[in-house]
């Protein structure tokens, strides 16, 4: 599905600004709006490159977690838009964040007629939150496509139940991570669940986009529950490969995504 087809389905027009080696930093508009709303700005100079270019101001800032690749151009883009609003976790350390959100806030965006809900996600990091909305959850380093963030501040079972509330959601929910990581963590995938053919075609399609210099995100949540082995921890075939993996019976789902992650960051990254 191409950006112009989601932007049909969405009344939405989402597009990707690249930053560093990987970012994606995601920027929202809505048709006849001279507003963008951004989101994870990690990098002022790209954000304001891409604005300009199509003639575009920022109404708002969204935040989903406290990393430098995430915030580190919140300053830079509030010395050239002064009033702008900037929407992040309860996390003080975030310089910047005028509206400080919880699980079930809602936040509507100014300029683009836009509303999401605030899903506290920890995790990755403790304050990760993400937003759902308008068929759309932008959910930072939580999700990834065929993957999941490290867990450099949360437990296995908090990420666990972050992943499962997420899987809750209706399938058809388009999935914006925040970086370029596909066919890494399909490599990683296919160690898991070898005869998956979801997982195959999966790879073989992310190819042709990379082929043609197009992003391979955002995916679809039913799209990452047939291919994600974070998303399918009480899938039979992802249960046994985990424990061949440790060795032992794993009795719970949060157990068994335990092991994948580990698995994935001590044998595979």
């Amino acid at each position: 599905m191409t950006h112009a087809d989601l932007s049909r389905k969405l009344m939405l027009r989402v597009f990707p600004i690249p930053a560093f080696r990987d970012n994606y930093i995601w920027s929202l508009t809505a048709p006849g709006s001279r507003y963008a709303a951004i989101v994870d700005p990690g990098d002022a100079l790209p954000v304001i490159r891409e604005l300009d270019a199509r003639h575009l101001e920022p109404s708002a800032i969204l935040i989903t977690h406290h990393h430098g690749d995430h915030v580190g151009g919140i300053r830079s883009l509030l010395r050239r838009y002064p009033d702008l609003p900037v929407f992040g976790p309860r996390n003080e350390g975030i310089a910047g964040v005028t509206h400080y959100l919880a699980q079930g806030d809602e936040v509507s965006v100014p300029g683009i007629n836009a509303k999401f809900s605030v899903l506290e996600v920890p995790g990755h990091t403790l304050d990760h939150i993400a937003y759902h909305g308008h068929g759309m959850l932008f959910c930072g380093d939580t999700v990834f496509s065929v993957g999941c963030g490290r867990l450099f501040e949360g437990s296995a079972e908090q990420m666990h139940d972050s992943l499962s509330r997420i899987a809750a959601l209706p399938p058809d929910t388009l999935v914006y991570c925040a970086h370029e990581y596909t066919l890494d963590n399909i490599g990683f995938a296919k160690w898991v669940e070898p005869e998956n053919v979801d997982l195959r075609q999966r790879e073989a399609q992310a190819f042709a986009l990379i082929d043609q210099d197009r992003p391979t995100v955002p995916s679809t949540l039913a799209l990452e529950l047939r291919t994600n082995p974070f998303l399918r921890s009480q899938v039979p075939s992802v249960v046994q490969a985990a424990e061949r993996y440790v060795g032992r019976e794993l009795p719970r789902a949060s157990a068994v995504f335990a092991a994948i992650r580990r698995w994935k960051d001590e044998d595979y990254d």
